[in-house]
């Protein structure tokens, strides 16, 4: 079993009114280096809730959130941090237009599987 740790990634698309939309999850194990998250950015949703929004921003902030998972070369100077460094610095709260819940934990045998339990509860709509 494997104790994790994971964030609900929320897009607000109007950050003084709120108003916020789960986009996807991210998920660390740091007993083995585990660091991945998964999204399913529901635009439909988010256009009728901001009508006239970018999404062009959107896309790119949850792409860099995704790099900065992978670590490596694309995710700049953060991708040499450890995958839990590189958690904790998603996880600190921003006033930004993309924010992340506060940290919970959990235990599983399948941490990819746990992943995409936790997007089919937490993002998807059913």
């Amino acid at each position: 079993m494997h104790s994790y740790d994971y964030a609900i990634v929320r897009v607000l698309p109007r950050v003084e009114r709120g108003e916020q939309l789960n986009a996807g999850v991210i998920l660390s194990c740091a007993a083995i280096g585990y660091l991945r998250a998964s999204f399913e950015l529901d635009e439909a949703v988010l256009r009728c809730v901001a009508p006239g929004l970018d999404l062009e921003p959107i896309r790119a902030a949850l792409a860099g959130i995704e790099a900065v998972c992978a670590g490596g070369e694309a995710a700049g100077p953060l991708g040499r941090l450890s995958p839990r460094e590189r958690f904790h610095w998603l996880v600190a709260p921003r006033s930004t237009s993309v924010q992340v819940s506060a940290v919970h934990t959990g235990r599983c045998a399948d941490l990819d599987a746990a992943l995409e339990d936790l997007v089919r509860k937490m993002v998807r709509r059913a």
